[in-house]
């Protein structure tokens, strides 16, 4: 009977496994999106990131809840307790991933039907390590790999240095065409939910170390990866 218990157990582990990296591929793919749509203002594009968030919402209630029920019947120890309590906080940081998508979708929707500022101001490089920090904290789950989540971490102080960088230079347009402030904030908007995806994807970073070495290292608080070791 035993026995039996402890398949049942590791198959429904190995279920909920699937079920996070499947959610893991969904919002990497909708910020991927996002990231486009900044790029070439394409409400149209906005418009599907926006009617297709509820996806991404009822699999994280899902998931929850697949975490809770397994909580309950197995009520596991160590290792696998460390696992499950790390998917529950994944999952919350995955689905806040794709609200941030949403949000920059409706901030792209905006901007799009308003004249156009003729301004130099460039998300690529904000956008495009936002991405990589979210596919590193992603492949760090996957490969269980404590250096790769090490690295996000400490890219974090990159994307929240952009961040401010973005606010200083549209501070300085404000002042020169002050007429078009609810333009220009939205445009903050979007560097400011880019930001956030970079600090869940930290969060998710955190989370692997906790799964793999049973060390809280939130709020800044992680070693070097020589140290770990």
């Amino acid at each position: 009977m035993m026995v039996t218990k402890h398949k049942h157990f590791h198959r429904e582990l190995d279920k909920l496994k699937s079920r996070i990296l499947a959610l893991s591929a969904m919002v990497e793919e909708r910020i991927r999106m996002a990231c486009r749509c900044i790029e070439l203002r394409d409400a149209r594009l906005a418009d599907k990131i926006i009617r297709e968030d509820h996806l991404i919402d009822e699999e994280e209630v899902d998931i929850e809840e697949e975490c809770l029920k397994i909580l309950a019947l197995y009520q596991p120890v160590a290792v696998d307790l460390r696992f499950i309590v790390a998917v529950i906080k994944i999952n919350n940081d995955l689905e806040r991933i794709g609200d941030e998508a949403k949000n920059i979708a409706q901030r792209v929707q905006i901007l799009a039907k308003r004249e156009k500022l003729n301004i130099q101001f460039d998300y690529s490089v904000m956008a495009e390590k936002v991405q990589t920090m979210l596919k590193m904290s992603l492949d760090s789950l996957v490969k269980l790999d404590v250096d790769l989540a090490l690295k996000v971490c400490v890219m974090d102080s990159e994307i929240d240095a952009l961040k401010n960088d973005a606010y200083d230079r549209l501070k300085q347009i404000i002042a020169e065409i002050p007429n078009r402030v609810g333009y220009l904030i939205n445009m903050f908007l979007i560097s400011r939910h880019l930001e956030r995806v970079g600090d869940h994807a930290t969060n998710i970073a955190e989370e692997v170390i906790y799964l793999i070495e049973g060390e809280i290292v939130r709020h800044g608080n992680f070693k070097s990866s020589e140290q770990l070791f």
